[in-house]
């Protein structure tokens, strides 16, 4: 096992929790390309470099700590949601900078460090390891722009002389991302670790209704053509279809609502709204896809009003690789013996990008409460040093 210090690595991520503290809890306000975001990239290469490792910056703005040679990556995200929590991603980053500099101190393996810029979506999907896997294609970056109709070029000039080449993968020899599980099974179960077998696939995509906006008062219930009442309409029947199509672990929301004109004493004339949806499985997803687009036709047709649908964004699913989970796992066991798991990872991350470059495996320690995107996300600090003492002593099998 790699000697990790725990109090050190718990010191680090408590000083990186400081970096745009939100006051309340222990949350953290960092988006991407913020103010914050780049104190916080700039104190994690000051660290990087007193580990002895080479700093670099690509030019999406993800910062690497480069050991010699061939070497492991390891890392995550420092950026957060809009009202984030603490652990979300700079668990990653933080636990492989100690296990990085802990491996040098013991004179191998040799440990590379990343935060990927953008991961939270800003301007995408897991951005920065999209662009920098090719999972993005370079022709796209120039076009993205975030909700508030700021370019990625404008918010990514903040980072200045930063910015540099593009790092070669070819000098990696695989990626372990450690996380939060930011869902309730290992809370409720008692476990202590999860490692993951797979990275769900997702798909992403607006649906617009319009109809006729009129007056609240004036126009009888029988002869309106109301938008929002589409959307409550195809919510309940979507439920109903999806039925005999989905798994219990198949997830799916409607997370974002535009009603226009939004005013009280209007009947609302049209509606935009997001419909995504997870599955491990791209049979399932496409299956689903058609149902939804039966669906919001059905609606559009019985309410007399006209449908739009927007580009489908997404990713596939990704499995981990076999040879890195069964290390992950066999660690696991010695630290946690019977208090670990195999699952599936819900949620979309940077190791579902490196899997189209390199091996890659994930961990995952609890999240109290299952709570995540959100300042009151939290897990115990002996599960954090769990997690990181499974990552020391697979590495050090890895590497052997």
């Amino acid at each position: 096992m790699i000697p990790v210090q725990p109090e050190r690595f718990l010191k680090d991520l408590h000083d990186l929790r400081a970096i745009g503290a939100s006051g309340v809890g222990k949350g953290v306000v960092r988006p991407a390309y913020s103010e914050a975001d780049i104190t916080a990239r700039d104190w994690l290469a000051d660290r990087l470099r007193e580990a002895g490792l080479e700093v670099r910056f690509d030019p999406m703005g993800s910062v690497f700590g480069l050991a010699d040679g061939p070497s492991l990556l390891m890392g995550s995200h420092s950026d957060t949601q809009p009202e984030g929590g603490w652990l979300d991603g700079a668990l990653g980053v933080i636990s492989a900078l100690e296990v990085a500099r802990a491996a040098r101190e013991a004179g191998g393996p040799a440990v590379s460090v990343v935060s990927f810029q953008d991961e939270e979506g800003r301007f995408g999907v897991t951005t920065g390891s999209a662009a920098w896997s090719g999972v993005l294609p370079e022709e796209d970056v120039g076009k993205l722009v975030d909700p508030s109709g700021v370019s990625l070029a404008e918010a990514r000039s903040a980072m200045g002389a930063r910015l540099g080449d593009w790092v070669d993968p070819a000098r990696f020899t695989g990626f372990v991302e450690m996380h939060i599980e930011q869902g309730p099974v290992l809370d409720q179960t008692g476990g202590k670790i999860g490692v993951v077998e797979a990275i769900v696939g997702i798909r992403d995509m607006v649906i617009r209704f319009e109809g006729q906006q009129n007056h609240a008062g004036t126009t009888p219930m029988a002869m309106r053509r109301d938008a929002f009442q589409a959307l409550s309409t195809f919510n309940q029947r979507i439920n109903d279809h999806f039925r005999n199509v989905v798994t219990p672990a198949t997830v799916w929301t409607v997370g974002h609502v535009s009603v226009h004109p939004n005013a009280h004493s209007v009947v609302p004339g049209k509606v935009a709204f997001s419909m995504q949806w997870r599955d491990g499985d791209p049979e399932r997803l496409a299956r689903m896809e058609q149902i939804i687009r039966d669906t919001a036709s059905e609606v559009a047709g019985d309410m007399g009003l006209s449908l739009e649908f927007g580009p489908m964004l997404g990713v596939e699913p990704v499995a981990m690789d076999a040879t890195l989970r069964a290390v992950l796992a066999g660690a696991a066991e010695i630290e946690t013996p019977g208090k670990w798991r195999h699952m599936p990872s819900g949620a979309l991350h940077d190791a579902s990008n490196m899997a189209r470059l390199m091996p890659a495996a994930m961990l995952f320690v609890p999240s109290i409460g299952g709570i995540s995107h959100d300042f009151a996300e939290d897990t115990a600090e002996p599960d954090l040093v769990s997690g990181l003492n499974v990552l020391a002593r697979a590495v050090a099998r890895i590497g052997a």
